[in-house]
Formats: structure tokens, sequence, C-alpha cells
């Protein structure tokens, strides 16, 4: 018979603390110790997700970004508290995926639903802070887009044409030289992206607006996307044709504008 001392009776008694393997309390009693385990999360977060990854740089892009453009102080708290939403969305989603593996290590559809609405709410955040940034940051960075759109200058009707022409021809030497796909599906470098981001530049430079050269350049990464989607091509390809695409007729164009 144990020697221990009963409870007394009416006093509740507390279940042991749980440890964790090195015989460390689970539950941090000290301020200190709740900070550290918080920076152990974002940092374990930024090193398995690699969406963490790609918004911690898309946040130092917009900090360099806004000491250059020189934004005011509500400008510059109203993109912090944004950025700082999309990062907390996308540890919370984190958080939730590493439970409902912990819970349901199988597939479940209700363990799917809970994945998807974490998901979703970190592209509600994504969403919202786009917005926000566009509202803030376009009246500093368009007028410095319209500059560099005229420094190459309003391609012609002739211009246009050769531009074109000349992105499907480079395009088709490049396919066979590499020697991969055909001249519609497959190889080096992306045919449509080349053909679509071509387009987009003719667009941007003819119109000489930011608003429309931004829309038809998504336009070229949705039929980008599409490419990939379908794995038709892979991302090198498709960036490599994007990058033919535009550098030709921007090229073409201003061949063009100094030949007149």
């Amino acid at each position: 018979m144990s020697s221990a001392e009963p409870p007394r009776r009416g006093v509740a008694v507390l279940p042991p603390e749980p440890l964790d393997p090195n015989g460390d309390p689970v539950k941090p009693t000290r301020f200190i110790d709740s900070v550290n385990c918080a920076i152990e999360g974002i940092f374990w977060a930024t090193r398995t997700q690699k969406h963490m990854r790609r918004h911690f740089i898309a946040a130092l892009v917009l900090l360099f970004a806004v000491l250059f453009l020189r934004v005011s102080p509500l400008e510059f708290t109203l993109l912090a508290v944004s950025v700082s939403f999309v990062l907390f969305a996308e540890l919370l989603n984190t958080a939730v995926e590493a439970v409902v593996d912990l819970v349901s290590p199988d597939y479940h559809p209700v363990a799917k639903t809970a994945k998807d609405v974490a998901a979703g709410g970190v592209l509600v955040a994504a969403i919202g802070a786009a917005v926000m940034g566009y509202l803030i940051l376009s009246k500093y960075i368009f007028p410095i887009y319209k500059e560099m759109l005229g420094m190459i200058g309003t391609p012609t009707e002739m211009g246009t044409v050769v531009a074109l022409l000349s992105v499907i021809i480079v395009v088709v030497i490049l396919k066979s030289v590499s020697g991969r796909g055909t001249p519609l599906e497959g190889g080096l470098p992306s045919g449509h992206a080349a053909l679509a981001f071509s387009i987009a530049t003719v667009v941007s430079l003819t119109t000489q607006d930011p608003i429309a050269s931004i829309l038809t350049i998504c336009l070229a990464v949705m039929v980008s996307h599409s490419r990939l989607l379908l794995r038709i091509h892979s991302l090198r390809e498709v960036i490599l044709g994007a990058v033919t695409g535009t550098a030709i007729t921007a090229a073409v164009v201003m061949l063009f504008r100094f030949l007149k």
C-alpha cells in the first residue's frame, strides 16, 4: 500500500502536466517560451510549406517597392496589415492541415473539406491584399509603367504583322532545333505562350494604357497556364515562350521606330 497522503475530500486533483519525449513540459509556462514556440511554428511552416515561402518573398518584394515608391505612412500601414493577414491565414491553414492529418491520416471527404475551406481562407486574404495593393500602388506604378511603354514606342500596322510572324518563325526554328514536340503541341518553347505574350505586348504598346496592358497580360498568363494544366508543356518551356514572344515583339517595334 502506498504511503502517499490521500487527497483531501472536496479538493480537485489536477492531472500531471504532459511532457514531450525530452521530458520538457508540452505547454510552456514562461512568456519567453511561448514566444519561442511561436517562432518555431513560423520556421516550421516556412520550411515545409512552399506557399509560405512565396508569401514571404512577395512581402519582401513589396517592402522594397514601398521604400522605392515612398508611399505615405497610412498607405504603408494598410499594406502591412494586408500582408500580415495573408501570412496569418497561411499559418492557420498549415495548422489546420497538420491537425487534420493527425486525426485522419487516411482520405476522408470531411478532412478534404476542412483543408479546402482553410485554403479558401488564404485565397480570400490574398485577393483582399491584391486589391489593397492595387488601389494603393497603382497611382505610383502606373505613371512609371506608362513611361516605359512610351520609351519602346507605338507599333505600326506593318510592325505588328512583322512582329507576330517573327515570333511564329522563331518558335518553329527553336522547336526544330530542340527536336521536341510538334508545331502545335509540346516542344521548346511553348508557341501558345510566345504568341499570347506577343499579342499582349502589341496591345500594351498600342494602347499605352497600363490597365489594358495588365488585363491582356493576365489573359496571356491564363493561356500559358492552360498549357501547364494540360501537361503539354513544362514551366521552363512556358517561361521561355513568354520571354521569346515579348522580347521579339518589343525588338521589332523598336526597330521599326528607328527606321522611320
